[in-house]
């Protein structure tokens, strides 16, 4: 059984110290409408990838944002010699290309026709280390320093979302773990996650598979998301 849906039903937010108490508003980006979503003067966007810096881009015409992730933001060109990048990929031929045999960037690189770093340099939205905790209303940065922020979006991506296969059984099979995981093609180990910088699990079983034979390689057989 192959399940090709269910990526966006269900938005991660990450167990962050702090963050069940704290004590202003806090969004997940999959609620985030415009900037009229978020009250007060100083956010805090956390994230690395396209939406967290488009969403921070947005913002900081308005707002002071900071922009707080565990790895840097890895700007692509999205129009190399005038064409959009999926135009390129297309023609070469790379968007046919197995996964497998991709060389996956061990991070979300973020499209940008220019405008997003252009804003970085010029500061209208800053980019910081991830913070170490949440307390009441202010920050903890790594270097032991409070600020004070009105709310905080989370850009932290999404989790499998399948309770239609309950049903079918196939969640609960030799080999599957018995949770809604989802299947995809073999990736590299470099292989990026939602959350831009967290720690990639070890493969798992996709729903319904057999466990790799114990000699294969880590991307002989598929592994879930």
């Amino acid at each position: 059984m192959v399940a090709a849906s269910g990526s966006f039903g269900r938005p991660h937010r990450p167990a962050l110290p702090g963050l069940d108490a704290f004590a202003r508003p806090v969004l997940h980006v999959a609620d985030y409408r415009s900037p009229a979503s978020l009250p007060g003067e100083h956010v805090v966007v956390v994230g690395a990838g396209n939406s967290a810096v488009q969403v921070a881009y947005e913002l900081a015409a308005e707002r002071r944002v900071t922009l707080a992730g565990r790895a840097p933001i890895r700007f692509v060109e999205q129009r190399p010699l005038g064409r959009d990048l999926h135009f390129w990929f297309r023609v070469t031929g790379f968007d046919r290309l197995p996964l497998a045999r991709a060389d996956a960037p061990p991070a979300a690189p973020v499209l940008d026709d220019g405008r997003y770093r252009r804003a970085l340099r010029e500061r209208r939205y800053v980019r910081r280390a991830m913070f170490t905790r949440l307390d009441g209303d202010q920050v903890v940065w790594s270097d032991g320093r409070r600020e004070r922020v009105d709310a905080v979006l989370l850009a932290t991506g999404y989790r499998p979302d399948l309770p239609y296969l309950a049903e079918t059984g196939a969640l609960a099979r030799t080999g599957a773990r018995a949770s809604a995981v989802a299947c995809r093609s073999p990736i590299p180990a470099s292989a990026t996650w939602a959350w831009s910088g967290s720690v990639r699990p070890p493969p798992t079983p996709c729903a319904g598979s057999a466990p790799p034979p114990a000699t294969s390689s880590p991307h002989s057989s598929a592994t879930c998301a």
